[in-house]
């Protein structure tokens, strides 16, 4: 069958599309085998493949692999687990399948290709058990905690304190202190509710959660002088982990970004800003002078 040009590019772009993807999916199938999730990456490998030279037997020519595209997805997968990098994925074939209805009066296969893709889709959604996602709960509980406690406690002791190491101290203990129970906390309750998680998991992840927001949070008290400034940057930092927490969330687990984004923030100002009205209270009331 004879094409126009315009369509010969497009459908090399298809082509390069295909046998990119077949080889993430190749890739990262050999990295979990023998399991199921193995198999079904496997299977979707082979379709890309078969994808491939569909399209290759209109345009008559090969394309190479996007390397660099590999080599992304291959290490975010590995960084931020299998579930993030194959959604974060699958998010840009949204494009891709409107693109390919226009197709289907063209190319008869079209209409194949486009319900595999859409299998594609509903058995990643459902294919994976990842333990870092069975635990997200847990993380959950250890950095909304983190960060509504500390960010209310550092912005108080801002005001009480007005000594950025002496801030940093006091705002460490307490962390520490904090993440210590809240991980002791989470493994009695765990270990009572009966459930599938391990108690002992849970609370490394719910103690482990809190003690690097803790971190996070009272690093510019460490290396700055103004305690406002400190406090702005404590903030600003808040705001970027629930950001890309909840972005985390809402790719791997498909939830709503806005709603826990705002949420959370919200929490989290709002005990910061109630905790510096307290604190400049405490200070006047109580004449205290440091």
């Amino acid at each position: 069958m004879d094409i126009s040009e315009d369509l010969r590019k497009v459908l090399l772009d298809y082509q390069k599309n295909e046998i990119t993807e077949h080889h993430i999916y190749r890739r990262l199938a050999e990295k979990v085998k023998h399991s199921e999730n193995g198999r079904i990456l496997e299977d979707i490998a082979r379709d890309e493949l078969r994808h491939y030279g569909v399209w290759r037997t209109y345009t008559r020519q090969d394309v190479a692999p996007d390397q660099w595209t590999i080599w992304k997805y291959c290490w975010i997968s590995r960084i931020f687990g299998l579930t993030f990098g194959l959604k974060l994925m699958e998010r840009g074939e949204g494009g891709a399948q409107e693109n390919y209805a226009q197709l289907r009066e063209t190319i008869p296969e079209t209409e194949v290709i486009m319900r595999e893709e859409n299998h594609h889709e509903a058995a990643l959604l459902g294919m994976l058990d990842e333990e870092r996602l069975r635990y997200t709960g847990s993380v959950v509980l250890g950095l909304s905690d983190a960060l509504v406690e500390l960010t209310g406690a550092l912005a108080g002791l801002t005001l009480a304190l007005q000594n950025t190491k002496l801030i940093a101290l006091t705002g460490s203990i307490t962390g520490i202190a904090a993440a210590l129970s809240m991980g002791a906390s989470e493994y009695l309750s765990t270990k009572e509710e009966g459930s599938v998680k391990n108690p002992v998991k849970a609370s490394v992840y719910t103690g482990g959660t809190y003690l690097i927001t803790v971190l996070l949070l009272v690093m510019p008290y460490l290396v700055l002088n103004n305690y406002y400034v400190c406090l702005g940057c404590t903030l600003v930092g808040a705001v970027s982990i629930i950001a890309v927490f909840n972005y985390y969330i809402s790719v791997a687990k498909g939830d709503p970004f806005q709603k826990r984004f705002l949420e959370m923030t919200g929490l989290s100002l709002g005990v910061a800003a109630v905790s510096f009205l307290i604190g400049l209270m405490l200070r006047f009331f109580l004449g205290v002078d440091i």
